[in-house]
């Protein structure tokens, strides 16, 4: 991975051209309805008062995405939401909003609470996928109240409030963001090799 970032790092990041208009801001990031890929991102006008704009960015039309903006070749790109949502399911890859929502190992452990989506975008491949969680930890873990961050598998099991990930995922938890694209290579390396 290149590039992680946290999904609620992105709200409100202005969405530039390549003439260097600042046309929008991304109002929410809508996930592939067939799993953890970003799909799209919807769009709020720019400004203090400004509201939804009933128009969305495919990331099919995304040419660079970082921590200050997101970078498009022309408005022409912009599409009505209806044409992404559609085709993806707003809020997260499992169908609803995964924050607050309890991370729980297949052997019941409890993990924590989802407090955050982290999106990593791949070297030379046009994909933004979710990678993994940013956590506030359960006490049973004893690791204090410093948020963690848990890498996913290429899928995840989901069912009501509840994300079910391999137990081995919490070998792999740090609170480091910059070393957190080699914990998730290194634990579905691991996942991969069962």
């Amino acid at each position: 991975m290149s590039t992680l970032l946290r999904a609620s790092e992105l709200a409100k990041l202005p969405v530039v051209t390549y003439g260097g208009e600042a046309i929008a801001q991304i109002k929410d990031v809508v996930y592939a309805a067939d799993g953890g890929r970003v799909n799209a991102f919807t769009l709020a006008g720019r400004g203090l008062f400004a509201g939804p704009l009933g128009m969305a960015v495919p990331w099919s039309a995304v040419a660079g995405l970082g921590p200050d903006a997101l970078v498009i070749e022309s408005e022409q790109q912009i599409t009505p939401i209806g044409e992404v949502v559609s085709a993806g399911v707003a809020g997260s890859p499992d169908g609803g909003n995964v924050l607050r929502s309890q991370v729980l190992t297949d052997q019941g452990t409890a993990l924590g609470q989802v407090t955050d989506v982290i999106i990593g975008i791949a070297d030379g491949r046009n994909e933004a996928d979710v990678i993994g969680y940013e956590i506030e930890p359960a006490e049973t873990l004893g690791r204090g109240k410093q948020r963690l961050l848990i890498p996913l598998p290429d899928t995840i099991a989901a069912s009501g409030q509840h994300l079910i990930v391999p137990a081995s995922a919490s070998q792999y938890l740090t609170d480091d963001l910059a070393r957190f694209g080699s914990a998730v290579d290194s634990f579905r390396a691991q996942l991969g090799g069962r």
